[in-house]
């Protein structure tokens, strides 16, 4: 094995994910007597937090430099602390604490979740999976018989909303900007896919679906949030997951009539999710979304750039900033 493995860290605050971080080297630890020692085999990139966090505009994390980038990661349990008695050297187990952006990493074994293989596949699931899950049905209320609508659906977290929409039983739209992303979602079930190169959103929805959108599942942001509000039914939810468009820059600033002169008249409503702030609900989903994934009734997307080793991680936050991905970014180490 190694002395020493490599790590990302936040550094300095800067408006740009290459500018602020650093990747030093650190001696491999040892765990204490409830850790485990894990290498990681794989992480999920999460472009829109990075972003945020080197900015220092996520307003419930307190940055203090340096600060352990990264979320989710799987790898091989490769040495365990003398308490561990439910985990085992070999074991492949995937976390979701902050600092997922390293090599090697020590963590408290009740922190790390056990699962089949150490397959870049889980990284969607969890916790990219999770949110979607919980977004929908403790924020969106998901119901049956129901017309939603997907942002950036076949982005990471987008592509599991259309799956877990369509097995709820409802008509799915889901948007997107390339013919190979289109694809994509047609194979994984979606009623009406969009291509925002091709079609306007806005006239789409206004024709094709005159009665609005009961459920809209939001990760973009700027003007197709707005078009997401003008076409919502009578009593319809816009859960708002993300702003992608906005993480690597300043927000829009807007001039317009408030929001709630479209919502009033339709009893329709704008509702936000952070996954932190619904964590009772993370185990159960978590569980779910496997069953649902070793079962076979929901794939997973991982894009197929190949990104390799930690000093690839710029270039991926950098992929999905510019909408290139078709899945879930993953980096192998």
């Amino acid at each position: 094995m190694n002395s020493h493995y490599k790590k990302i860290i936040l550094k300095q605050f800067a408006k740009d994910f290459k500018s602020a971080i650093e990747i030093i080297k650190l001696p491999i630890p040892k765990p204490a007597p409830n850790e485990i020692l894990i290498r990681n085999k794989h992480a999920g990139i999460n472009a829109g937090f990075d972003t945020l966090a080197c900015r220092n505009k996520i307003p419930y994390v307190n940055l203090n430099l340096p600060f352990d980038l990264g979320v989710e990661a799987v790898g091989e349990v490769i040495e365990i602390g003398e308490n561990i008695t439910d985990l085992q050297v070999g074991d492949a187990v995937v976390t979701t604490a902050r600092g997922g952006y390293c090599e090697y990493r020590t963590i408290d074994a009740k922190l790390a979740v056990k699962v089949h293989d150490t397959i870049p596949e889980i990284l969607t699931l969890m916790p990219t999976g999770v949110s979607a899950l919980i977004a929908l049905e403790q924020v969106g209320e998901i119901k049956s018989n129901e017309v939603v609508l997907v942002t950036a659906a076949a982005g990471g977290t987008g592509h599991i909303a259309v799956q877990l929409a369509k097995l709820a039983g409802n008509y799915v739209i889901g948007t997107c900007g390339s013919e190979a992303k289109a694809e994509l979602l047609k194979k994984l079930g979606c009623d009406r896919v969009i291509n925002y190169q091709e079609e306007d959103i806005n006239k789409v929805l206004k024709q094709e679906y005159p009665q609005g959108i009961n459920l809209v599942f939001e990760c973009v942001g700027k003007q197709l949030f707005d078009t997401c509000v003008d076409n919502l039914a009578i009593r319809g939810r816009l859960v708002v997951v993300g702003s992608i468009s906005e993480y690597a820059q300043n927000p829009e600033q807007i001039v317009q009539p408030r929001i709630y002169h479209k919502l009033m008249w339709k009893a329709a409503s704008v509702r936000g999710f952070l996954n932190p702030l619904y964590a009772e609900y993370i185990e159960a989903a978590q569980n779910k979304l496997l069953n649902l994934f070793y079962s076979n009734k929901i794939k997973v997307a991982v894009d197929s750039t190949q990104f390799n080793g930690i000093e690839s991680i710029p270039a991926a936050v950098e992929h999905l900033l510019n909408g290139k991905n078709c899945g879930k970014v993953v980096v192998e180490f």
